[in-house]
């Protein structure tokens, strides 16, 4: 990504995402696995919650649902990962299950809520995924998973223009 692409989506992009404004409708698979799987030593278990970690690429503990952030930091996740077009992932709301909450906390030894799983490595909260969004590093990383962000494609009209 040009610098001057990167500098422009670092302050207009990264601001609206932080504002929380809309952007494209997720599909239905980031708004389903709302809570955690029950069982095998319970939801808040080690053995669970490396299920639900390794259960797709993109993975994210949050507060609320995609559709529905019930905090801003959940939100500005949903909208960072909205602003790079990453509409299948699979979202899981600590809210519904106390057990989960703590558990992702224990296993990925970090404590606070959202957590950004990508291909069941532990990527940080919403701090970590801004800065990669800004550096451009989260475009790197989401191709090493297959997914090719949309701002490829936003550089790519801005430079026909």
């Amino acid at each position: 990504m040009s610098a001057a692409v990167r500098a422009g989506w670092r302050i207009g992009a990264a601001a609206a995402a932080l504002r929380g404004r809309a952007g494209r409708p997720l599909s239905q698979a980031a708004g389903e696995g709302g809570g955690a799987e029950s069982g095998g030593g319970g939801s808040g278990s080690r053995e669970a919650v490396e299920r639900l970690v390794r259960e797709h690429p993109v993975v994210v503990f949050m507060k609320g649902s995609p559709a529905q952030p019930l905090c801003g930091f959940s939100n500005a996740v949903v909208q960072i990962l909205r602003l790079h077009g990453v509409e299948d992932y699979r979202a899981h709301d600590v809210l519904q299950d106390p057990d989960l909450r703590q558990g992702i906390k224990n296993y990925s030894n970090w404590p606070t809520i959202p957590q950004v799983y990508l291909n069941g490595e532990f990527v940080g909260g919403c701090d970590i995924l801004l800065q990669m969004h800004q550096n451009g590093d989260l475009v790197e990383e989401l191709k090493k998973l297959g997914i090719r962000s949309a701002l490829l494609d936003a550089e790519k009209d801005q430079e026909k223009k």
